[in-house]
């Protein structure tokens, strides 16, 4: 630790510079072929691609600029600042992201990263505005982390890379899983239908519920007995659990007992912005048992009995499939936000393959998902090692030789 020694980020940077977005809104500065990042998509992360791209006229007409890859990309404003990403890709981004070209003779830009996710709390704390928490260029620049020398930082940075690396893999088997088991689905059930297969309402095989209002003043501190209140932040936007939502908790009560959401419920979001439909509809599948307590606008949905499909994910891959969701999105009532209702949730159709078919058939995707939830367990504990060693090898605690 004693050549460790305390540094601000603007000193080991090249160039420091937040991004840009085109003076005026004409549809060709939007659509081009250049990754053009915001800041909902930063979330201490490897940044591989982005949402939206910009054209070269927009970049010319913003204040952006090309951001060389292995950079570090901080959030500056709103719900997501102080968080960190590195993008593995040149890009742009938005002017809400301060991005940090990494001056490689002076450091390792993984370890920069990882140092600034370390140090998340103390950044976050720092952003200042009334309507939004805020920092900015100048704030971030002179923000300061503890520093080894370049060698011992290529080696903390390398042993957290590899976990994440490995994370980072496991995720994309899984987005490949579930689209060779849409996939599937799509040839055997829709495209090689018959007439004369059966179509039902939602409700005729499953159970739809609602969850339970909690208010803040109703969660409590983290601890081991209390359940993690499920709420539609948890929803993906392509569908599934996001890995990293705000969490809160909520105590082991008897009037909460019927919300507890079991392994393989489906959940869907039942509210979203009316300017911004990302998850209204959306759904994902529960991974344990006894974890989760359902919060109001989420829709709990699990089958009746399995006399009509084979399991849960002959249902899910239904209800995940976009052109259902796009039929459930126009049932929403709009205001400033739109919504579903329990009764178009109930409502709307799905199809019920002969269960002879589902047997020949259906174990095939069940297996994609089972492999997929494998994949999760994985996941889960490489995430954990990550985060309980990403502290004390920041810090010096733990040695990467031990």
């Amino acid at each position: 630790m004693s050549e460790w020694r305390e540094i601000e980020l603007g000193e080991i940077s090249k160039r420091t510079t937040s991004g840009g977005t085109p003076s005026t809104k004409i549809s060709e500065y939007y659509d081009g072929e250049i990754p053009w990042l915001n800041t909902k998509e930063i979330s201490f992360n490897r940044i591989r691609s982005t949402e939206k791209t910009i054209s070269e006229s927009g970049l010319e007409n913003s204040s952006a600029k090309w951001i060389d890859k292995n950079s570090v990309i901080v959030a500056m404003y709103g719900a997501t600042a102080a968080k960190v990403a590195i993008n593995k890709i040149p890009l742009t981004t938005n002017q809400a992201c301060c991005n940090l070209i990494i001056n490689e003779e002076l450091a390792d830009y993984n370890f920069v990263f990882y140092a600034v996710w370390n140090n998340y709390d103390e950044l976050e704390n720092i952003a200042v505005g009334a309507a939004q928490q805020n920092l900015s260029v100048g704030v971030i620049s002179k923000f300061t982390i503890l520093l080894p020398p370049l060698e011992e930082q290529k080696s903390i940075a390398s042993a957290l890379s590899s976990l994440d690396d490995k994370i980072d893999l496991l995720h994309r088997q899984n987005k490949t899983l579930e689209q060779m088991a849409e996939t599937l689905f799509r040839q055997w059930f829709v495209e090689e239908a018959d007439e004369s297969w059966e179509v039902v309402q939602l409700q005729d095989v499953a159970e739809i519920k609602n969850g339970f209002a909690f208010s803040s003043k109703s969660y409590v501190d983290f601890s081991p007995e209390h359940l993690e209140v499920l709420k539609m932040g948890h929803i993906e936007k392509g569908g599934g659990l996001r890995t990293d939502p705000k969490r809160d908790y909520a105590p082991r009560e008897e009037r909460l007992e019927r919300y507890i959401l079991d392994k393989g419920d489906i959940i869907m979001a039942m509210t979203d912005m009316k300017d911004n439909v990302v998850i209204l509809g959306v759904p994902a599948m529960i991974d344990e048992s006894d974890r989760y307590v359902l919060n109001q606008r989420v829709a709990r949905i699990y089958l009746k009995n399995r006399n009509d499909l084979l399991n849960e994910y002959l249902l899910y891959v239904q209800l995940k499939d976009p052109d259902f969701i796009a039929e459930l999105q126009s049932k929403a009532n709009s205001g400033v936000q739109v919504n579903l209702s329990t009764a178009s949730i109930k409502e709307s159709e799905i199809l019920i393959p002969p269960m002879e078919l589902q047997l020949e058939k259906g174990n095939s995707i069940t297996d994609l998902y089972l492999k997929k939830e494998c994949n999760d367990k994985q996941i889960k504990n490489l995430t954990k090692l990550r985060d309980t060693l990403l502290p004390k090898l920041m810090s010096g605690e733990v040695k990467v030789a031990n």
